[in-house]
Parts: structure tokens; sequence; C-alpha cells
């Protein structure tokens, strides 16, 4: 699999426009219990970098803990229905939770060999984590915190994703160039399907009918069929497809292909590749704005970020950030971008400005903040902090 490996200066703002956005825009009143973090695993320093977004009433931006966790920490995961995150310690071969409230690791479970992905259903209640050394995915009972079982796949399972139902987990083997489908109920695959070559990342749609699965070996993603089981179609894309990106509303995926410099988008309802777009040097992760208008792209090989308008179908910036970024966030307001740079150890903020009149410079570099080494992943967790917590 390709694994690409606190004091914060504020940058001034440039221009009277942009200090005019930052004092005179209308900011929501989030209140004082409401709380926003970013939480980054650092592979080489055996932590999780925990960043304030808490606007307050812009971020500040710091780091505000440095948690100890598993040996190489790479998957970071929040659950949607508590205040947890999860960290996937591929060397330990364990997870580690965090208690988001007070930031601080309340229990560690243990899986099987080198695991690298944890998916968490959308009820809250259990973990998806393929081990890519044992062949298997760990079944994990996110409430009493214990393993409920471990279900033999492929070879060298890269990622275990569960379906929004909740009904399936589709796993990339990388190894043996098959997709294995288990059956949640009965935790036991229902089917394993060929033709996928050294399958990688998987993007489920929201009715859980279809999933999508990148065949980094053969270019191409492999379009699923949840409901019968069976591939509906191989489509061609560019070289080394290695992340998918589902647009919200689900009608389109973007493909980052790693070694063709482009991004493809597939029409997700006849499963036809719309077209492919240049995007800048060996694109690695990809992230779309809520309303699916401005996808961002991190360029691996080139140190930036672009940023590729959808609606009129072009790169409208290109921003310099640190050394090999690759993982992305936004914020929750998006009018900021969490760039991973995975070689110099920090986190490029990139600043949206909003104006009534075209800008050019409406994306800025803000900051840059030093974080751990070899920054891997990255989640954005916004909760209110609840009354026992707060005592």
């Amino acid at each position: 699999m390709r694994k690409f490996l606190l004091t914060v200066f504020l940058l001034p703002i440039a221009t009277a426009a942009g200090w005019w956005y930052f004092h005179q825009r209308t900011l929501p009143d989030y209140g004082p219990a409401y709380r926003e973090y970013a939480y980054i695993s650092n592979g080489g320093s055996n932590t999780v970098s925990v960043l304030d977004l808490t606007p307050t009433p812009i971020p500040s931006f710091n780091v505000i803990k440095t948690i100890a966790v598993g040996s190489n920490p790479t998957g970071v995961t929040a659950n949607s229905r508590k205040n947890e995150i999860y960290v996937v310690n591929t060397v330990s071969n364990n997870v580690s939770v965090i208690d988001a409230e007070r930031n601080q690791v309340v229990a560690t479970i243990g899986v099987q060999g080198k695991p690298y992905f944890i998916d968490v259903s959308l009820d809250g209640k259990r973990g998806y984590v393929a081990n890519s050394g044992s062949a298997n995915v760990s079944v994990i009972d996110l409430e009493k915190r214990v393993v409920l079982g471990n279900v033999r796949v492929g070879t060298s399972p890269g990622l275990a994703r569960v379906s929004p139902d909740g009904k399936t987990v589709v796993v990339s083997n990388r190894a043996d160039n098959t997709i294995s489908l288990i059956d949640t109920s009965r935790l036991v695959v229902r089917t394993t399907l060929p033709g996928c070559q050294q399958a990688e990342d998987i993007a489920i749609m929201a009715d859980s009918t279809k999933a999508f699965v990148a065949c980094t070996g053969a270019g191409q993603v492999a379009a699923i069929d949840l409901k019968n089981d069976r591939v509906l179609a191989l489509l061609d894309v560019g070289r080394t497809p290695v992340h998918l990106a589902l647009k919200p509303d689900g009608g389109e995926l973007i493909v980052c292909n790693f070694d063709s410099n482009s991004v493809s988008i597939i029409e997700t309802n006849n499963n036809e590749v719309g077209g492919s777009y240049l995007i800048g040097t060996k694109p690695a992760r990809a992230v779309l704005s809520a309303d699916s208008s401005r996808l961002y792209v991190s360029n691996f090989a080139s140190n930036t970020v672009a940023v590729y308008d959808i609606d009129n179908g072009k790169v409208i910036a290109s921003i310099s950030v640190g050394s090999r970024p690759d993982g992305l966030a936004l914020s929750n307001s998006e009018d900021y971008l969490l760039v991973l740079n995975s070689q110099s150890g920090d986190v490029a903020v990139v600043q949206k400005r909003k104006s009534t009149r075209l800008d050019p410079n409406e994306y800025s570099l803000l900051t840059m903040i030093p974080v751990g080494v070899q920054p891997n992943n990255v989640v954005v967790k916004s909760f209110l902090v609840t009354r026992s917590a707060e005592k």
C-alpha cells in the first residue's frame, strides 16, 4: 500500500480586504460549549497532535495537546455519535481511543497484524479495521471496546469501509487483486470479487447500493453492485489511481491519478468517466466542499495544493505549502483547508476569503504549524462539551 509519509507563527493578512473580512464578517454564535479540533496522526513520533479550530471569533490554530499513542499511528477517524477519536497504530497492532473532551487516551484495543485504517458505522457502534499483515478484518464493539471477531478476507487488505446502512463492509485486498464483501449481521464474507489489480481506496454511495474501488495497478476503478454482489464495470482512468472523493450529492466521483498528474471524474449513475483533467504533479488526496463547487487536491511532488472550480472546469489557484503534502481536511466553516506536509512535519493552513467580487487572491497560505514527524492523516471533529466534562 502507498504510504506517504508549538508555537504558531501567523502570517500577516496582506490586503485591506482581508483585514475587513476577519473583523467585519458576522460569525455564527457557537456558544461557550462548542469545540472544534483537528486530530493529526504523526507516524514517526508515535503521537497525535490536537489543533484548535474553535472560532473565538477566529481559530487560534494552536496545538493544544500532543497525545502519546501506539507505535506508528496512521489512520485516524471520528465517531459521529460520541466525542471519541480512533487512532490505528500500525506497528503496535492496536487502536487508541481518545476522549475528545479531555483529549486523552481512555482505552487501547488490540487488533491483528499491520492495521492502517479504521472505519466507523454511522450509528457509532462498530469499527472495522483491515489488518494487512494477517489477511483479516477486526470488528470492534465501540461501546464495550472489545473485538467481536476477526473475519478472514483476501491477502494484504488495505482498507475496510462500511456502507452507510451498516449492512456491508467492502474490503480492498491489495496482494491478490480481489474485493471482499462482508455481511455485518453474520460477520462472514458473502462474496469475493476478482479482477481489481492492487485494490486500494474505496467510496460507497449514500444509499448503499454501489461501491467504487480504486484498482491502482491497472489504472481503473471498479464499480460494484452491493445489492447483487457483482462488478458492474471496470472504468479506465489515469495511471495509479490512489484516492477517491465522492461528491456530497453522490453524482460524481473524483479520482486522483498519482502517476498521470490528473484527476478523473466518474458519473456514478451510469458508471462512465466524464473526463480527466491535469491538476498538478503526483496528486495524492482530494477533498470537496459541501456544495460540490470546489475540489482541493494535494500535489505530492510539487509541494502545492490545487483548487479546482468544478462548475467552470479549471484550476483557479495553486498554493505552495510544505514538503510532500498529502492528507487534507476542511474546517467546519470551510474557511480553512488543513494540509499535512508528510516530509516537513507541519500543517499548512490555507485561508479562503469570501468576497462579492472576482478576487485572484481568494486563497492564500495563512500559517504553517509544526506538528510531529511524518504526519499521516487528519480528521476534524466539532462537538458540544457535555456538562459532566465541564465540571
